[in-house]
């Protein structure tokens, strides 16, 4: 008689369980190639079909599954001149062509009007024409960023290889501050880990901190992920992303299975919320990072809220706990830029926009604008403090100008009193 013990599955992280469901199988080892089944492929515009349309032609190819396909319309609208109407005009009449069933054409930027209409859920893996396809992560969805290539080897196969990464886990104790925001604990990671922080690896985030966030702040977390080089940004789902999944009428799905096992082999770094910090991160890299008390008194020309990382109804709620009732400081250009139609009309129904408005605040188009150097580029020798993700030199526009990233909450404290400030004596 044979008296021994059942065997006991192997532990396994969040990212280990994704992508054995992708793949089909029961365990993934990290190192293992695998082949995954693609649920969800989104590119835009600007990463889409200018880009894929002449290569699958060239292959005689057809879309392998159309209702898996998610194209927005967001780098090049409004349309200012006529190379971005062609592309746009190539975006739109590929859709009609192909008879895309999900298309958003105008309605925000792409990482945020794909989970907000229901699109991203738990257990996913997708993939993304653009570098911070990563913001998937937040619901607890493995996806990723690719290229025209990878993307069409994708619309051909439904079908991706990649090796399965180690799990870095950034485990955040404590609560955050009143002022202190998701952004901030990115920009603090990445002035710690740099900018090839993640390496080949899957970022998870996770501890109370992480827990007490909204979805939108998750997201920021997710969306920046990519900032500290990781392949994925994760964020295990739990009753959170439920009521935003519902809200958004997203399919039911379960969110039991997709955890990391507390005794699964990752590397675990943590953090004290509660001692955490604005930060700031200087020209020309999100790595340049540091507590919002080196740049304090520093003059700003343009303080611009835009962007997947800092215009989503949460991000122009914070700006508006900060300027409600103050105008901006004269001679400071206060740019706002919601990250999509939907937040934009939500804030307006609130009066959150109204505020901003009242502040002085330049409306723009919900569309990547400024972030990508598009509608509404920086001038030469300027200095500006944004929400985006991104400092690089060039990318907002001139080479000469001086990009500071921040926080909402700091952005708008810096519009109010004209200089770099911390948000926390604003709102005391």
């Amino acid at each position: 008689m044979n008296s021994a013990l059942p065997r006991r599955a192997p532990a396994r992280t969040l990212a280990q369980k994704l992508l054995a469901r992708a793949s089909g199988r029961a365990h993934v080892a990290v190192g293992e190639i695998v082949t995954c089944s693609v649920d969800l492929a989104m590119f835009h515009d600007s990463s889409g079909p200018r880009r894929l349309q002449p290569m699958l032609q060239a292959l005689g190819a057809q879309v392998w599954d159309r209702s898996r396909i998610v194209l927005v319309i967001d780098h090049y609208v409004p349309e200012r001149d006529e190379d971005s109407h062609r592309i746009v005009r190539i975006a739109r009449d590929w859709a009609r062509d192909q008879q895309l069933p999900h298309v958003y054409d105008s309605q925000g930027i792409c990482h945020v009007v794909l989970p907000q209409n229901g699109h991203i859920r738990p257990g996913m893996l997708c993939v993304g024409g653009d570098s911070h396809a990563p913001t998937g992560g937040a619901f607890g969805a493995y996806m990723f960023g690719v290229g025209s290539t990878e993307m069409l080897g994708v619309l051909v196969t439904g079908e991706i290889w990649l090796r399965v990464p180690e799990t870095v886990q950034m485990w955040w104790d404590g609560a955050l501050l009143a002022g202190v925001s998701a952004k901030d604990m990115m920009l603090h990671m990445i002035g710690r880990f740099g900018m090839n922080g993640g390496r080949y690896q899957a970022v998870e985030f996770a501890g109370p901190a992480v827990a007490a966030l909204s979805m939108q702040e998750r997201m920021t977390l997710s969306n920046m992920s990519a900032e500290l080089g990781a392949q994925a940004g994760l964020i295990a789902p739990d009753e959170t992303t439920a009521a935003f999944l519902a809200a958004a009428a997203a399919p039911p799905v379960d969110i039991a299975p997709w955890f990391t096992d507390e005794d699964a082999e990752r590397t675990r770094h943590r953090f004290d919320a509660s001692t955490l910090e604005p930060h700031i991160a200087a020209p020309h890299s999100p790595a340049n990072s540091h507590s919002v008390r080196r740049y304090a008194g520093m003059p700003v020309d343009v303080a611009y809220i835009g962007a997947c990382t800092g215009a989503k109804l949460d991000d122009l709620r914070a700006a508006a706990r900060v300027l409600r009732g103050h105008k901006a400081a004269a001679g400071t250009r206060l740019i706002v830029a919601p990250a999509s139609l939907r937040d934009q009309e939500q804030a307006r129904a609130e009066g959150v926009l109204q505020v901003l408005i009242d502040a002085g605040a330049e409306l723009l188009p919900t569309a990547c604008g400024a972030c990508s150097g598009y509608g509404a580029p920086m001038g030469d020798g300027i200095t500006v403090i944004s929400t985006t993700a991104r400092n690089f030199k060039g990318r907002m526009g001139a080479p000469s100008a001086q990009v500071y990233l921040g926080s909402p909450y700091t952005v708008a404290a810096a519009a109010l009193r004209g200089h770099v400030t911390d948000p926390r004596e604003v709102l005391a």
